[in-house]
């Protein structure tokens, strides 16, 4: 395994991997953010500004564990 590094400088594959994975996440988000499911940024404009938000507290008898 210690050859293949002897092929490739581990600095460009390093640089590379981490330029490719950093498209790959945007692009992922960008998906995301085009569907209409799941974009985070649009559904605070279907909140009305004077709703309530409901707490949901644990009951006293569970235990957290």
């Amino acid at each position: 395994m210690w050859r293949v590094w002897l092929l490739f400088d581990p600095r460009r594959v390093l640089v590379g991997l981490a330029v490719f994975l950093f498209t790959l996440a945007v692009l992922i988000h960008f998906i995301l953010l085009s569907s209409e499911k799941y974009n985070w940024l649009d559904n605070a404009a279907l909140w009305e500004p004077g709703s309530q938000i409901e707490l949901l507290y644990p009951d006293q008898n569970t235990a957290l564990v």
